[in-house]
């Protein structure tokens, strides 16, 4: 009976090992999709616990093993969690989240779509977001996974991601962005991505814009999601018609892009330009040339 019975732990041990992931470097790390009541806990070894239900059912995942990120590079992997979505068996054996002991305390941050955030003992931040990245592009009407929420775990210390942005005119008739994403105000990008724009490492990041009453229709549609540019962290976009798709220049406009490593995902939100006036195009022009320099693939138009 006993035999039997450490045949069966141990069958259950590896079945929980199962549940532990080292996933891909992909920015602040995805926990869970259209998650409610959820909770960030944190303990003295800097694992974090978050608590949440979805698909009516509690889950307890741990994530650890990161903090920030590095300077793009070809001779290494970008930095990620180490996650369990066991709650602990997976990793120890055990099921940690029943005794974690929290010491991170509640944290006012300036963080886009922040759901909760805490600050541990040792100075560095913990932080939960949550947005709808896979919408689909030019106002379509999102189906099935596509329109979740993400829950989007962070760990940081010092100086956030910028993301800068400006808004032009291209060929005197379409809106446009310009702009540039940093850290510590190096470039942030990646190396290698497949044709539809999807990064092929850690490093890649893709700009997610939004437009507001837009030909699509009243609130905010999501237009298109592109690659920050190899060597700059660079970007421009017009909004050109696509297909049968009008053009979707809207009142307003909103980006949101994941930091580089485990770092936060940083957002920017302005106003449409008005009606088109020639100076102001020049002098838009001059600051895309002045921000992006050389970068081949923006030329103001």
């Amino acid at each position: 009976m006993r035999t039997a019975r450490r045949l069966l732990i141990s069958v259950l041990l590896f079945a929980s090992a199962l549940w532990v992931v080292v996933p891909a470097a992909t920015a602040s790390q995805l926990i869970a999709r259209d998650a409610t009541g959820v909770k960030l806990q944190v303990n003295s070894q800097g694992r974090a616990l978050i608590t949440f239900r979805a698909r009516g059912t509690t889950h307890h995942v741990l994530a650890w093993g990161a903090l920030n990120a590095i300077d793009p590079t070809e001779a290494r992997s970008q930095l990620a969690f180490r996650v369990d979505y066991s709650g602990g068996w997976g990793s120890t054996g055990r099921a940690v989240w029943k005794s974690l002991r929290n010491v991170c305390r509640p944290a006012s941050v300036r963080v886009a779509w922040l759901v909760t955030a805490c600050r541990a003992p040792d100075g560095s931040y913990w932080a939960l977001q949550s947005w709808q990245r896979t919408l689909p592009d030019y106002g379509l009407r999102a189906k099935g996974i596509h329109g979740a929420w993400e829950l989007r775990l962070s760990h940081w210390r010092g100086p956030l991601p910028k993301l800068e942005i400006q808004t032009g005119w291209a060929y005197r008739r379409y809106h446009s962005l310009f702009g540039r994403l940093t850290w510590r105000g190096r470039p942030v990008y990646g190396f290698a991505s497949t044709s539809a724009g999807r990064p092929l490492d850690g490093f890649g990041r893709n700009l997610y814009v939004d437009t507001y009453n837009s030909a699509y229709g009243p609130g905010w549609h999501r237009e298109n999601a592109f690659l920050t540019h190899t060597g700059t962290g660079g970007f421009c976009y017009g909004f050109y018609p696509h297909g049968d798709r009008p053009p979707g220049m809207g009142e307003r406009y909103r980006a949101t892009v994941s930091g580089p490593g485990v770092l936060p995902d940083v957002a920017w939100e302005g106003a449409a330009p008005k009606t088109y006036d020639r100076s102001y195009d020049v002098a838009e022009d001059a600051r895309q040339l002045a921000l992006l320099g050389a970068d081949p693939r923006c030329k103001p138009r």
